[in-house]
């Protein structure tokens, strides 16, 4: 009986096998739930409240800025936009889907220099 020089693996059952683990942890993942610790907290007196602001910034078709529904220039939304916490404050974004991109890009630039985290741009289905 003559033997056979291994030098050549056959790897299509390792795939095989790669596959089925990898159907069987995609399934099994997607049952999996998030599951925290239920924990009914005290309460205190001295509760601190911390009011987020919710600002809207506007920009029409004309271009126009509207800083909570007033109209403003460019500079002026900038200088209110510089006062506010960025870590505190919500951004809400309208502008008319014919504006300028660069008008859009300006806020945008404004809002990412300051740090601001909570930004949305509101947009419609």
């Amino acid at each position: 009986m003559r033997r056979e020089r291994f030098d050549k693996m056959n790897v299509v059952p390792f795939i095989d096998i790669v596959l089925v683990l990898l159907v069987i942890v995609l399934a099994t993942a997607t049952f999996v739930t998030n599951q925290t610790i239920k924990v009914d907290l005290p309460t205190a007196s001295s509760k601190k409240n911390e009011e987020q602001k919710s600002i809207h910034i506007a920009i029409n078709k004309a271009g126009e800025y509207f800083y909570d529904k007033e109209p403003l220039s460019f500079e002026a939304i900038k200088e209110k936009l510089l006062k506010l916490d960025p870590k505190k404050d919500l951004i809400s974004l309208h502008t008319d889907k014919e504006t300028q991109f660069q008008k859009f890009v300006d806020i945008i630039d404004i809002l990412k220099t300051k740090g601001f985290e909570n930004i949305s741009i509101i947009t419609t289905k």
